[in-house]
C-alpha cells in the first residue's frame, strides 16, 4: 500500500501469544495510525477461544486496519475470520494487510455494525469498541447485536477505553448479561461474555 495516496506508514508488531511478527500498513485518518493501539494489544494478550470445540467462525467487529482479525487468523488457521468496518478506507487497508501477512482464511467487508456481516453463528467475536459513536450505538451495535450472533457457548471478548467503564457494567446489568471484567490496565479494560451453552 506504500503507493496508495492515503498511505501513512508501515507498523511492525509481534503478537503476544504466538510471538509471531506482523506488518500493518496504515492510512491517514484510520484508527491508531501511529502504533498498534494499546487496547488492541491488551486484548490480544488475553483473548481465548471457547474451550468446548474447534473454532470455525471468528468475527472482528470494527476491524480498522485488521490487527485483531489478522493476528487471530494466524493463531487459528483452521477458522474463517470475518472482519468488518464502516470505514471503507479501513476496509481497503485491512484487505491489503491480509495479503501482506499471508492470512488467506480472512474476508474483509464494509458494514455499519453487523448489517453486511454473514448471519451464521460465530464461535468467537472480538472488538476494540469505538468510544465516540454514542452510548446507544455502543449498546445496540457493539454489545447486544454481537451477543445475538454468538453460537451457544461462544465467547465475545472486547476492550474499551476506561471512560466507557461508566457504561459497560450498566448495560450488562440492564440486560442481565454475564459480563466479566477480565483485566483493567491504565487506559483500557477488557471484558468477556460467554453465551450459555443451553438457552
Amino acid at each position: 500500500m506504500q503507493h496508495d495516496i492515503y498511505f501513512k506508514k508501515r507498523i511492525s508488531y509481534t503478537a503476544p501469544v504466538q510471538a509471531e511478527h506482523f506488518f500493518f500498513d496504515v492510512g491517514h485518518t484510520i484508527f491508531s495510525s501511529f502504533q498498534i493501539d494499546e487496547g488492541t494489544d491488551l486484548l490480544l494478550r488475553l483473548v481465548e477461544p471457547p474451550p468446548d470445540a474447534a473454532l470455525q467462525h471468528i468475527l472482528d467487529l470494527g476491524c480498522g486496519c485488521g490487527v485483531l482479525g489478522i493476528v487471530l487468523a494466524r493463531r487459528f488457521p483452521m477458522a474463517q475470520v470475518t472482519m468488518a468496518d464502516k470505514d471503507l478506507l479501513a476496509v481497503r487497508y485491512a484487505r491489503a494487510n491480509t495479503e501482506l501477512n499471508n492470512t488467506p482464511n480472512t474476508s474483509v467487508l464494509g458494514s455499519v455494525g453487523l448489517e453486511q456481516v454473514p448471519t451464521h453463528p460465530y464461535d468467537l467475536i472480538v472488538s476494540n469498541i469505538p468510544a465516540k459513536i454514542g452510548d446507544d450505538a455502543i449498546e445496540q451495535e457493539f454489545m447486544l447485536a454481537p451477543i445475538e450472533r454468538l453460537r451457544p457457548g461462544g465467547v465475545f471478548w472486547f476492550v474499551v477505553v476506561s471512560g466507557l467503564n461508566r457504561l459497560i457494567p450498566k448495560i450488562g446489568v440492564r440486560h442481565q448479561l454475564n459480563l466479566k471484567e477480565i483485566k483493567k490496565r491504565a487506559g483500557h479494560t477488557v471484558y468477556r461474555f460467554q453465551k450459555p451453552a443451553h438457552t
